[in-house]
């Protein structure tokens, strides 16, 4: 056991939500202690990072206005980190093709090049199919493909361990083990008591991400947040240049994520029901090479590198719960992102942040209120 200690801010929670957090909370000052116990599956270490809201037209009205702020803080996070001294991010400009390859595509990518390209003409536009080719060339013959210049890829692995570098250079404290529950009296927060001893706070930020309904549940308090396996393939193409190559997402299949030296990812199944499973399965993984060949038949000559789990938390509306927990004044929610945590995150980070050591809130937290749900 450690002795009990005290800080401003206790984050419960090190995948990228919380250590974004955490991170955030010692640039304005706030001593924090981050408290992690390494849930094997996390969403942080499995997700793909596509970071292209702008062609995202699932997104509209305040959650596409979060999902842009969310992209540009990326802009301005990412030179910092490495002024810090970050080696290595993982973030990179990469561009990002929407495309449709089979038959009967084409009247859906129209509907998707319509909505994207009048959010953002000028920058969102249609290519031929043959430079479609010429970026992505693994890629099968297109009818019709529309080109984001601004889109960008993240390893959330990477990004996590530059913020948690970020966030130890400025004094967090990290301690590795469980958060067993909080004690609270008087509708506040007092400690959070783990598996290593307690530590006394002045706030408390959960940020478990799949998990975080479980130290909810303790309080009485239901946090509908619940995990949805994803599972995604790593491919290894030997000699090919894929550094520049864009994100590949077919307008009605699974996506395409290339990397440098010649790896790519496609992913994921969203399994709802799978509950704690992290099991790779035949099912899964045959899904994704059927359709991962489809679209890109260049590919199969690539090599199986590994299989990556990871479980997403998904609340029950699909928007992020961010903001004070209903009941208890200093307890804030950063959780259920769902599929889209690696762009949402340290923005997300950042605003709680500042709730967290008494800011009013930004505005642009209301509709993620968790009390939409009391």
């Amino acid at each position: 056991m450690v002795n009990s200690e005290r800080c401003d801010v206790a984050v419960v929670g090190g995948g990228l939500v919380g250590t974004a957090t955490a991170y955030e909370l010692a640039r304005l000052g706030a001593d924090t202690v981050l408290i992690d116990e390494h849930d094997p599956g996390r969403a942080t270490d499995a997700g793909a990072g596509i970071l292209s809201p702008e062609t995202n037209t699932a997104l509209d009205g305040d959650r596409l206005g979060f999902a842009l702020a969310a992209a540009e803080h990326y802009r301005s996070l990412v030179p910092r980190l490495t002024e810090e001294g970050a080696t290595d991010t993982g973030y990179a400009p990469c561009g990002m093709l929407r495309v449709a390859v089979r038959e009967g595509e084409d009247e859906l990518f129209a509907a998707d090049a319509a909505v994207a390209t009048a959010r953002f003409p000028g920058v969102v536009t249609e290519i031929a199919a043959s430079e479609a080719a010429e970026r992505f060339p693994p890629v099968a013959p297109v009818h019709r493909a529309l080109l984001s210049p601004v889109a960008a890829r993240v390893d959330g692995r990477a990004m996590n361990a530059a913020l948690l570098h970020g966030a130890v250079a400025r004094g967090v404290r990290r301690l590795d083990t469980r958060a067993e529950r909080l004690v609270t009296s008087g509708g506040r927060a007092l400690a959070v008591e783990t598996a290593a001893g307690t530590v006394g706070c002045g706030a408390v930020v959960l940020a478990g991400g799949a998990w975080t309904a479980r130290l909810a549940a303790d309080l009485g308090v239901p946090v509908p947040v619940d995990p949805v396996k994803g599972q995604i393939v790593h491919l290894h193409l030997p000699g090919a240049d894929s550094a520049r190559w864009p994100i590949l997402q077919p307008v009605l299949s699974y996506y395409l994520v290339a990397w440098p030296g010649g790896r790519v990812a496609c992913g994921g199944t969203f399994e709802a029901g799978a509950g704690f499973d992290l099991r790779p399965t035949a099912a899964g993984v045959a899904e994704l090479l059927r359709e991962c060949l489809i679209n890109a038949p260049g590919l199969a000559g690539a090599t199986l590198r590994e299989v990556r789990v990871g479980l997403r938390p998904v609340s029950a509306d699909g928007d992020p719960l961010l903001g004070t927990l209903p009941g208890l004044v200093n307890v804030h929610l950063a959780t259920g992102h769902g599929t889209e945590g690696l762009l949402l995150g340290p923005y997300s980070g950042l605003v709680v942040a500042r709730l967290a050591i008494g800011e009013p809130p930004d505005p642009s937290l209301a509709p993620f209120s968790p009390g939409r749900f009391a």
